[in-house]
């Protein structure tokens, strides 16, 4: 099962306001394993990057504005990623930035039925927890110090490896996990009491005690064998 990770840096936050896509960075998973089989670019996205973006990432339009347009790219994109699932963390994010880029030259748009996105995943997966890729790699022991800026690749990298070691917790639960009753827990939970066995055997007094029990009883079931 191939599986790509997926990241992409942006001069801002805002798709109706114009701003456009400047690095992408995908990452190959296969049967839940990195093959190192990559996809990189940086692109030009014919405008100036906001401030708060540059802080981010590093990336200013002086630097993006010597490579190419995303259409120039945009087919070796769609030759890497194929029609396999795509794993993103914040995924509304991207796939709108992508899905606006691909409308200035084509009619293919990403579908969201083949998207997992990763944030959605941690939030209902770890409730209350932070669900950055920052956190979910401190929650994984995943070294993530290369991390001074935010670059597509390397957050498609690190994302790789949190979504490895989500969906070995998924496949874990999904194998091991038993959804227990009240009864079970009462049983596992409960004290074990051990009883020596007896050293004696029934002496007169006590066999006829018990005897004078059982004539008391009416109907006992073991007289229906």
């Amino acid at each position: 099962m191939r599986e790509i990770a997926l990241d992409t840096e942006t001069t801002g936050l805002s798709v109706a306001f114009g701003d456009r896509i400047t690095e992408i960075g995908c990452v190959e998973i296969v049967d839940k394993k990195i093959t190192g089989k990559e996809f990189h670019t940086y692109v030009n996205p014919e405008r100036e990057v906001a401030q708060a973006a540059y802080e981010i990432s590093g990336l200013n339009y002086a630097f993006l504005k010597k490579h190419k347009l995303f259409k120039a790219v945009g087919n070796d994109l769609l030759d890497f990623i194929g029609d396999d699932k795509l794993i993103i963390h914040n995924a509304p994010f991207d796939v709108g930035f992508l899905n606006a880029e691909f409308a200035l030259f084509s009619d293919f748009v990403i579908d969201k039925a083949r998207v997992v996105d990763t944030l959605t995943l941690a939030r209902q997966k770890y409730p209350g927890a932070r669900a950055s890729l920052d956190a979910l790699c401190k929650k994984f022991s995943i070294d993530n110090s290369s991390r001074t800026k935010h670059g597509a690749l390397i957050d498609a990298q690190l994302l790789a490896e949190v979504y490895i070691h989500m969906s070995v917790e998924f496949l874990q639960k999904d194998i091991f996990a038993v959804e227990p009753n009240d009864e079970v827990i009462e049983a596992e939970c409960a004290p074990k009491i051990y009883i020596a066995p007896r050293e004696h055997l029934v002496n007169h007094v006590e066999q006829a005690a018990h005897e004078e029990i059982l004539r008391k009883i009416k109907n006992p079931i073991w007289n229906d064998y």
